[in-house]
């Protein structure tokens, strides 16, 4: 039976970042793969964008994806926001993730998908959130 990490050194929590995955069957047969992420502080800080603060506790970021794949694991649709960020132009880009639709989750898929989401296309956060969605998908289609 494996163990549990070892007892850490004393220590002080400053930052979290939680990521939930869920898989949907629709009643249409396609498949939505969604992830939610949200990170934040136990420390407020300063922040011009945000209207001169963020306190302990408020996302600093929180972002959500919804990416439908059919059984072919082609992506049909995908939509993002950006709920929090640090900066006022964050949500700008979550659109742009619509330009995922035809590909396919499998061998290339991050590659592809940097191509079109990457760099000033796209927001680090939610293209790394690609991997995981695509596991996501693997795992929920795995049954059909």
């Amino acid at each position: 039976m494996p163990q549990d990490l070892s007892p850490p050194a004393p220590r002080e929590l400053l930052h979290l970042r939680d990521i939930a995955l869920r898989g949907y069957v629709r009643d249409d047969g396609m498949f939505d793969i969604e992830a939610h992420l949200t990170d934040t502080r136990t420390h407020g800080f300063a922040n011009e964008d945000r209207g001169g603060r963020i306190e302990p506790g408020e996302p600093l970021h929180e972002m959500k994806m919804r990416m439908t794949v059919d059984e072919d694991m082609i992506i049909r649709s995908c939509e993002a926001v950006t709920l929090h960020g640090p900066f006022r132009m964050c949500p700008d880009i979550t659109p742009n993730f619509a330009r995922l639709a035809g590909l396919r989750i499998g061998a290339g898929f991050l590659k592809a998908a940097r191509a079109r989401v990457g760099g000033v296309h796209g927001c680090t956060h939610l293209v790394e959130l690609l991997q995981q969605v695509g596991t996501t998908a693997f795992q929920t289609l795995y049954p059909v």
